[in-house]
């Protein structure tokens, strides 16, 4: 992986669009954002030692643009996967992650976030 990501976010997918594995950038990109919801991921992640590498944490940096419109409403999950993704900026978090206890916790605020809402409609 190369350390110096470009600033350019992806368009949305076009019939142009190279195909990695049949799928688009965009499409890529969006399903591994999208599994920064889940705290066990991110565990799995920091086991891999992949939050150690400043390639990685760069390309965590360079999806931030999930968090603009018009990229933000792809998200079946935004509140989460941008939390998350803000929290992985930090290198403190991305140590902490390794902890079970960190993420039985943030699965936990997960899960009682899901039943909140449900009350709430």
């Amino acid at each position: 992986m190369d350390t110096e990501m470009k600033d350019s976010s992806p368009l949305v997918s076009t019939d142009t669009e190279p195909k990695y594995g049949g799928f688009s950038r965009f499409e890529i990109e969006l399903e591994f954002v999208q599994s920064l919801a889940n705290p066990f991921y991110l565990n799995h992640l920091a086991s891999q030692k992949l939050l150690n590498e400043p390639a990685f944490v760069a390309y965590l940096s360079y999806l931030q643009y999930w968090a603009r419109p018009p990229y933000m409403k792809y998200l079946n999950y935004p509140g989460p996967t941008l939390k998350h993704l803000e929290l992985l900026q930090e290198e403190r978090f991305r140590q902490d992650i390794i902890s079970p206890e960190l993420v039985q916790a943030l699965a936990a605020e997960g899960a009682k976030a899901s039943v909140d809402w449900h009350k709430a409609e």
